[in-house]
């Protein structure tokens, strides 16, 4: 967390400075991220190259990307994602500013929240004397609770849920929980999104893993005290 705080306050007088830093700093910064995505490598977390902002627009140049600075560099992502040290570090010195995601529904699944209801669960949970695992923060907007996956080994007991969050949706399909699962991916801190938001960890990659189901009704009641209640099946905000 401290190293994910350092480079949130390098990214911060980046932007005062009007994007002119000085190169032992640019090095430094850049070997503090490559520390924290190792460390998540380490945790077991699996993490593929992503986008990342450039004059606060996205690296990949498509015009009117819809998810600047937050999707994968490669359509292949999902068989590129690894925990290999070699590999990553490869991937960072080729791209030092790229960021990284990692995929849900191998390793962990994500339980996405708005930052309100995250900051309010996980007050709850420590009250209840539930762990809450890792847990990382997008900016002032959402809060990622990594757990263990619901995904079997089989493939015919594979089950959908109507949070179930994908890449390619409107994410306004969900404004309150979402559950990012299989064939979903979440960034991974360290990342910097276009507009200037940071991606950071609340609660390192080194908490175990909790079962998605303890943290669920903690995290559907939070929700439902910040405005994203549940109504029927679906997720609104209102």
């Amino acid at each position: 967390m401290d190293s994910a705080g350092k480079v949130g306050a390098w990214w911060r007088r980046w932007l005062r400075l009007g994007g002119r830093v000085d190169e032992t700093d640019v090095a430094a910064e850049r070997a503090r991220r490559l520390r924290v995505l190792l460390d998540a490598a380490r945790a077991g977390f699996p993490l593929a190259p992503a986008a990342h902002p450039v004059d606060f627009r996205c690296s990949c140049d498509r015009v009117g990307c819809p998810a600047p600075a937050q999707h994968p560099l490669s359509f292949a992502w999902q068989s590129q994602a690894t925990t290999d040290f070699d590999q990553i570090t490869r991937w960072l010195s080729r791209d030092p500013d790229a960021n990284a995601i990692t995929p849900t529904g191998r390793v962990h699944d994500v339980l996405d929240v708005p930052a309100e209801a995250g900051r309010l669960a996980l007050e709850r949970l420590a009250e209840s004397g539930v762990v809450a695992g890792p847990v990382a923060a997008l900016g002032e907007e959402r809060w990622f609770f990594f757990t263990t996956t619901r995904s079997p080994l089989d493939e015919d007991e594979w089950w959908t849920s109507e949070l179930d969050s994908h890449p390619d949706e409107d994410a306004d399909e969900h404004p309150g929980l979402r559950w990012h699962t299989r064939g979903s991916y979440v960034l991974l801190p360290p990342a910097r999104l276009a507009e200037g938001a940071e991606v950071t960890w609340v609660r390192g990659p080194e908490h175990p893993l909790p079962d998605p189901l303890r943290l669920l009704d903690v995290l559907t009641d939070a929700c439902a005290e910040v405005g994203a209640p549940a109504l029927g099946e679906q997720w609104l905000i209102r």
